[in-house]
């Protein structure tokens, strides 16, 4: 299983971008998956989970991020709109074979068997 994200770059603040999780080797359908990211000096945080059924955001992007998945292309992304200073951060997406988690676990990194190389976000003016 590998995943390639990809997308980040440089962004001002209240502007847009759109990240990319490419899936191969195993057919997604079967994987529930999170966008992660870590910013400088900071712990890596789980901010978006997409499963089967179910969709969660952190406090920190819900109603300006969102994630979705198309299965058919093996790929996961994640529309990030109204983009502030502080998401700054390398973003990864990561992955485990499954039934949907639930709210208390899907955020614990342990929790994920596979994990993309990352992509840099940098929101600056």
């Amino acid at each position: 299983v590998q995943l390639q994200a990809s997308g980040g770059g440089l962004v001002q603040p209240g502007g847009s971008l759109r990240l990319s999780c490419i899936v191969s080797g195993v057919t997604l359908d079967y994987y529930v998956l999170t966008w992660f990211r870590q910013a400088p000096g900071k712990d890596r945080e789980g901010i978006s989970y997409i499963g089967h059924n179910r969709r969660f955001y952190a406090d920190s992007v819900k109603g300006r991020f969102t994630i979705s998945r198309d299965n058919a292309k093996n790929t996961v992304y994640l529309q990030m709109n109204s983009v502030k200073p502080d998401d700054t951060a390398v973003y990864y997406c990561a992955a485990r074979r499954g039934n949907d988690m639930i709210s208390s676990t899907w955020r614990q990194h342990i929790q994920y068997d596979y994990w993309g190389q990352g992509t840099q976000v940098t929101v600056s003016s």
